[in-house]
Protein backbone atom coordinates (compact mmCIF):
# COMPACT_ATOMS: atom_id res chain seq x y z
CA UNK A 1 0.00 0.00 0.00
CA UNK A 2 1.31 3.00 -1.05
CA UNK A 3 1.60 5.81 2.17
CA UNK A 4 -0.09 8.79 1.59
CA UNK A 5 1.77 12.31 1.22
CA UNK A 6 -0.77 13.24 4.61
CA UNK A 7 0.71 10.38 6.68
CA UNK A 8 4.16 10.46 5.46
CA UNK A 9 3.85 14.52 6.88
CA UNK A 10 2.55 13.16 10.38
CA UNK A 11 4.77 10.60 10.80
CA UNK A 12 7.90 13.45 10.35
CA UNK A 13 6.96 14.42 13.97
CA UNK A 14 5.17 11.56 15.36
CA UNK A 15 8.03 8.90 14.69
CA UNK A 16 6.34 4.97 14.96
CA UNK A 17 3.80 5.68 17.53
CA UNK A 18 0.42 4.32 16.98
CA UNK A 19 -1.88 6.56 14.39
CA UNK A 20 -5.62 5.70 14.47
CA UNK A 21 -6.55 6.02 10.79
CA UNK A 22 -9.93 5.88 8.78
CA UNK A 23 -9.37 3.21 6.42
CA UNK A 24 -12.17 1.26 3.61
CA UNK A 25 -12.69 -1.91 2.37
CA UNK A 26 -14.99 -2.25 -1.05
CA UNK A 27 -16.55 -5.43 -1.67
CA UNK A 28 -17.58 -4.82 -5.46
CA UNK A 29 -19.44 -7.26 -7.43
CA UNK A 30 -20.73 -6.83 -11.16
CA UNK A 31 -23.96 -7.69 -12.68
CA UNK A 32 -22.73 -11.57 -12.85
CA UNK A 33 -22.57 -11.62 -9.12
CA UNK A 34 -18.90 -12.13 -9.17
CA UNK A 35 -16.53 -9.69 -6.91
CA UNK A 36 -13.53 -8.03 -7.86
CA UNK A 37 -10.09 -8.75 -6.47
CA UNK A 38 -6.61 -7.13 -7.20
CA UNK A 39 -3.42 -9.63 -6.24
CA UNK A 40 -1.16 -6.81 -4.20
CA UNK A 41 2.38 -5.91 -5.77
CA UNK A 42 3.05 -5.93 -1.40
CA UNK A 43 2.76 -9.10 -0.29
CA UNK A 44 2.26 -10.80 -3.61
CA UNK A 45 -1.85 -12.12 -2.40
CA UNK A 46 -5.06 -11.76 -3.73
CA UNK A 47 -7.22 -8.96 -1.64
CA UNK A 48 -10.60 -7.12 -1.60
CA UNK A 49 -9.47 -3.25 -2.39
CA UNK A 50 -9.10 -0.40 0.17
CA UNK A 51 -7.91 2.26 1.10
CA UNK A 52 -7.03 5.34 3.92
CA UNK A 53 -9.79 8.50 3.48
CA UNK A 54 -7.99 11.21 2.52
CA UNK A 55 -8.15 14.31 4.81
CA UNK A 56 -12.29 15.49 4.21
CA UNK A 57 -13.30 13.00 2.12
CA UNK A 58 -16.45 11.15 2.57
CA UNK A 59 -15.97 7.06 2.91
CA UNK A 60 -18.04 6.41 0.05
CA UNK A 61 -15.84 8.82 -1.82
CA UNK A 62 -12.51 6.59 -0.40
CA UNK A 63 -14.64 3.41 -1.51
CA UNK A 64 -14.70 4.91 -5.25
CA UNK A 65 -11.25 6.48 -5.30
CA UNK A 66 -9.47 3.58 -4.55
CA UNK A 67 -11.59 0.92 -6.33
CA UNK A 68 -11.07 3.32 -9.67
CA UNK A 69 -7.16 3.96 -8.75
CA UNK A 70 -6.64 0.42 -8.03
CA UNK A 71 -8.60 -1.51 -10.99
CA UNK A 72 -9.47 1.06 -12.96
CA UNK A 73 -13.56 -0.02 -12.71
CA UNK A 74 -15.94 2.46 -11.57
CA UNK A 75 -18.33 1.80 -8.88
CA UNK A 76 -21.36 3.07 -6.79
CA UNK A 77 -21.74 2.39 -3.10
CA UNK A 78 -24.64 0.66 -2.29
CA UNK A 79 -25.10 -0.10 1.70
CA UNK A 80 -22.48 -0.14 4.90
CA UNK A 81 -21.46 -3.86 5.52
CA UNK A 82 -19.87 -3.09 8.97
CA UNK A 83 -17.93 -0.65 10.48
CA UNK A 84 -14.94 -2.13 13.03
CA UNK A 85 -11.86 -1.45 14.72
CA UNK A 86 -9.29 -3.69 13.91
CA UNK A 87 -6.20 -4.52 15.89
CA UNK A 88 -2.85 -2.54 15.80
CA UNK A 89 -0.28 -3.63 13.45
CA UNK A 90 3.36 -3.21 13.51
CA UNK A 91 4.75 -2.62 10.03
CA UNK A 92 8.45 -3.75 8.99
CA UNK A 93 10.15 -0.10 9.53
CA UNK A 94 8.44 -0.03 13.02
CA UNK A 95 5.01 2.08 12.34
CA UNK A 96 2.40 1.54 14.10
CA UNK A 97 -1.35 1.71 12.93
CA UNK A 98 -4.55 1.00 14.18
CA UNK A 99 -7.01 1.41 11.54
CA UNK A 100 -10.71 2.12 11.87
CA UNK A 101 -12.81 -0.19 8.78
CA UNK A 102 -15.64 0.58 7.44
CA UNK A 103 -16.62 -1.72 4.53
CA UNK A 104 -19.05 -1.34 1.62
CA UNK A 105 -20.41 -3.15 -0.91
CA UNK A 106 -20.55 -1.41 -4.27
CA UNK A 107 -21.95 -2.30 -7.64
CA UNK A 108 -20.15 -1.64 -10.67
CA UNK A 109 -20.66 0.38 -13.11
CA UNK A 110 -18.26 0.99 -15.68
CA UNK A 111 -14.44 0.63 -16.88
CA UNK A 112 -12.87 -2.51 -17.04
CA UNK A 113 -10.86 -4.59 -14.84
CA UNK A 114 -7.04 -4.09 -14.99
CA UNK A 115 -4.11 -3.08 -13.09
CA UNK A 116 -4.19 0.70 -13.05
CA UNK A 117 -1.62 1.59 -10.65
CA UNK A 118 1.20 0.11 -8.49
CA UNK A 119 -0.15 -1.36 -5.66
CA UNK A 120 -1.71 -4.36 -7.40
CA UNK A 121 0.25 -7.36 -9.59
CA UNK A 122 -3.39 -8.44 -11.20
CA UNK A 123 -6.77 -7.95 -11.21
CA UNK A 124 -10.10 -10.36 -11.92
CA UNK A 125 -13.10 -10.58 -10.89
CA UNK A 126 -13.91 -13.96 -9.46
CA UNK A 127 -16.98 -16.44 -9.01
CA UNK A 128 -17.91 -16.61 -5.02
CA UNK A 129 -17.59 -19.83 -4.73
CA UNK A 130 -14.57 -19.89 -6.72
CA UNK A 131 -12.16 -17.63 -4.54
CA UNK A 132 -8.99 -17.74 -4.44
CA UNK A 133 -7.14 -18.07 -1.23
CA UNK A 134 -7.64 -14.71 0.62
CA UNK A 135 -6.97 -13.60 3.92
CA UNK A 136 -10.36 -14.46 6.83
CA UNK A 137 -10.92 -10.95 6.54
CA UNK A 138 -11.66 -10.97 2.89
CA UNK A 139 -13.27 -13.74 3.11
CA UNK A 140 -15.84 -12.61 6.33
CA UNK A 141 -16.25 -9.13 4.20
CA UNK A 142 -17.59 -10.63 0.95
CA UNK A 143 -19.48 -13.31 2.91
CA UNK A 144 -21.23 -10.46 4.84
CA UNK A 145 -21.48 -8.17 1.61
CA UNK A 146 -23.46 -11.15 -0.58
CA UNK A 147 -26.38 -11.07 2.78
CA UNK A 148 -29.20 -8.15 3.62
CA UNK A 149 -28.36 -8.25 7.21
CA UNK A 150 -28.17 -5.18 8.96
CA UNK A 151 -24.86 -3.28 9.65
CA UNK A 152 -22.47 -5.37 11.63
CA UNK A 153 -20.46 -3.45 14.42
CA UNK A 154 -19.12 -4.90 17.61
CA UNK A 155 -21.37 -4.13 20.66
CA UNK A 156 -20.85 -1.03 22.91
CA UNK A 157 -19.59 -1.57 26.21
CA UNK A 158 -16.28 -2.81 26.21
CA UNK A 159 -16.95 -6.11 24.35
CA UNK A 160 -13.91 -6.37 21.93
CA UNK A 161 -14.43 -8.37 18.88
CA UNK A 162 -12.40 -11.28 20.05
CA UNK A 163 -14.15 -11.76 23.49
CA UNK A 164 -17.81 -12.34 20.88
CA UNK A 165 -19.29 -15.95 21.11
CA UNK A 166 -21.49 -16.33 18.53
CA UNK A 167 -25.12 -16.74 20.06
CA UNK A 168 -26.95 -20.14 19.75
CA UNK A 169 -28.04 -20.68 15.98
CA UNK A 170 -26.00 -17.99 14.77
CA UNK A 171 -22.79 -19.18 13.32
CA UNK A 172 -21.98 -16.00 11.39
CA UNK A 173 -20.47 -14.23 14.82
CA UNK A 174 -23.55 -11.43 14.54
CA UNK A 175 -24.19 -10.44 18.28
CA UNK A 176 -27.60 -10.82 19.08
CA UNK A 177 -28.50 -7.34 19.84
CA UNK A 178 -26.52 -4.18 18.71
CA UNK A 179 -27.13 -0.36 18.90
CA UNK A 180 -28.71 -0.69 15.13
CA UNK A 181 -31.25 -3.61 16.08
CA UNK A 182 -32.74 -2.14 18.82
Amino acid sequence: MTTPEFIRQIRASAGNQLLLLPGVTAIVFDDEGRVLLGRRSDTGRWAVVGGIAEPGEQPAETAVREVYEETAVHCVPERVVLVEMLGPMTYPNGDVCQFQDITFRCRATGGEARVNDSESLEVAWFEVDALPELEPFAVDRIRRAQREDPTWFAPAGGVRAEQLRAPEGNAEGQPAETAASR
